[in-house]
């Protein structure tokens, strides 16, 4: 029987023993057995974080001893178990080696990033405008974090939500992907062996019914956070509302890739495959809706459409594969049903919609889509796919441009493409998305904020303010020169 939850310190089986079976789904071939949690070990993981919390000893450690830590595991993950993390991370998610690879550096970029800035947040000192007063603003940990990661990229947002609740001095439950459950068991191996006190750090594992739900739920848990999709989100909403705990959602999107005629053409075309192809479009900011200026608009779509018929697909350790498998085969049930949606409602398929056959067929492939002739009311347009299926939509003008691009219950990200720096600045400040990108599409950075307006969800991972929805701020008031007010005459 495996012991794959971590709680208190230990790691440990199941409380009724269960167990679920992990399959790649390149190929389906097993990848490993590990412990599915139920509510009794959720409930067990937060009274173990719970106590850690209370006790203080973490929230009391310096910061700059906390951030040390950070520094460490970013050196672990990022050079020397990186292989192994990276192969784990692509047996689950059937992604490409390469991408796993950089993934790592990417989570280890932000560990580094959290580490340095742990003791960097000292408050400020407040001016009251009164003799005698000292007055300042503190930061302090939250509490008790309960944090529900997706299985797209699952030790990147585990990443997000661990390094900067650890560099504020919060405990924490992570309960991530079902479907992907090994880079974060890995994960807290390092963080036992780096000597995080026990209860620090809690990981349980299964579905969110079960073992997700008391996160939201449990008066014992003073934050949620959450990235994932909307119906989800707004279940996790709900459940945290009666105990008015924080919460931070990040929802997804449905992200415009806006290109001007005057564009680099070669550079928007590349990218605009990348916005929307890469691992298979199982992004939450995949630039699945291209937006293009009608003078340039057949020759930009013919040319996508011949590029994106050349994608190769194939396995995490096929060399030649250029992206890989949907994570399972519902889930590509599910984005065969939104193409076919898109084409009932008069999209035409340019490309793609399809199921590879041959030595793909053990896996859950889907061939690189273009639904060409679309309009925002069409519910491909408007709904998250989360798969390699990008619309194409016309406008004439700057201002026909922004308003398609902010037709969206989301906000998430978006593209801009031209070589006029006024036009993609004005057009950057009137996209309502939590990121814009200006002749590029997906580089983000620890250092800067990321989230999204609209249904896209609330607070923001990354950045200073990343660090501060792991805190509370509390106001210190300080009378210097205590004295009788005599507001109440003495009788």
């Amino acid at each position: 029987m495996p012991s794959t939850l971590f709680i208190d310190g230990r790691w440990t089986a199941a409380a009724d023993g269960g167990t679920r079976e992990i399959h790649c789904p390149a190929d389906g071939s097993p990848v490993g057995s590990v412990s599915e949690a139920t509510r009794e070990d959720t409930v067990a993981a937060i009274a173990a974080a719970r106590s850690a919390f209370d006790e203080g000893g973490w929230s009391g450690t310096p910061a700059a001893e906390r951030g040390a830590l950070l520094l460490a595991v970013a050196d672990v993950i990022g050079g020397t178990r990186k292989a192994e993390f990276a192969r784990a991370e692509s047996l689950d998610t059937g992604k490409r080696l390469v991408e796993s690879e950089i993934d790592m550096d990417d989570i280890a970029a932000s560990f580094r990033y959290f580490g340095r800035l742990a003791g960097q947040e000292a408050g400020r000192v407040v001016d009251p405008g009164i003799p005698d007063v000292a007055s300042r603003i503190v930061h302090e940990p939250v509490g008790v974090c309960g944090m529900i990661t997706p299985w797209n990229y699952p030790l990147l947002q585990v990443a997000w939500k661990v390094a900067p609740a650890l560099a504020a001095g919060d405990t924490f439950v992570l309960k991530p992907s079902e479907l992907t459950p090994h880079t974060a068991i890995l994960l807290m191996d390092v963080l036992d062996g780096l000597g995080l006190p026990a209860g620090v750090g809690n990981l349980v594992l299964g579905a969110g019914a079960t073992a997700g739900a008391p996160l939201s739920e449990h008066p014992d848990v003073d934050l949620v956070s959450f990235t994932g999709g909307l119906a989800t989100g707004r279940v996790i909403a709900a459940s945290a509302a009666p105990t008015v705990k924080k919460v931070a959602l990040e929802l997804g999107g449905k992200n415009p890739n806006v290109v001007f005629a005057d564009a680099d053409f070669d550079a928007a075309v590349d990218n605009a495959l990348n916005a929307a192809f890469v691992h298979s479009g199982q992004v939450c900011s995949a630039g699945s809706r291209l937006i293009v200026e009608e003078s340039i608009r057949d020759r930009f779509v013919d040319e996508l459409v011949r590029r994106a018929q050349q994608i190769r697909l194939g396995g995490p350790f096929d060399e030649a594969a250029e992206t890989g498998p949907l994570i399972s085969a519902a889930h590509r049930d599910k984005v065969t049903a939104y193409v076919q949606a898109g084409i009932d409602e008069g999209a035409v398929l340019r490309c793609g919609g399809e199921w590879p056959a041959g030595a793909l067929e053990s896996g859950f492939y889907y061939t690189p889509t273009v639904l060409d002739a679309c309009r925002s009311e069409m519910s491909v347009v408007q709904d998250e796919g989360f798969g390699p299926v990008v619309t194409v939509e016309t406008f004439r003008t700057e201002d026909e441009a922004v308003a398609i691009a902010n037709d969206t219950s989301y906000g998430l990200a978006a593209g801009v493409w031209s070589q006029d720096a006024g036009k993609t600045e004005r057009v950057a400040a009137r996209l309502r998305h939590g990121t814009v990108w200006i002749n590029d599409f997906h580089p983000y950075l620890p250092q800067a904020e990321w989230g999204g307006y609209g249904m896209s969800g609330n607070g923001r991972e990354l950045g200073p303010t990343g660090l501060a929805e792991y805190q509370e701020t509390k106001h210190i008031y300080q009378n210097l020169r205590p004295a009788v007010t005599g507001w109440f005459p003495q009788h």
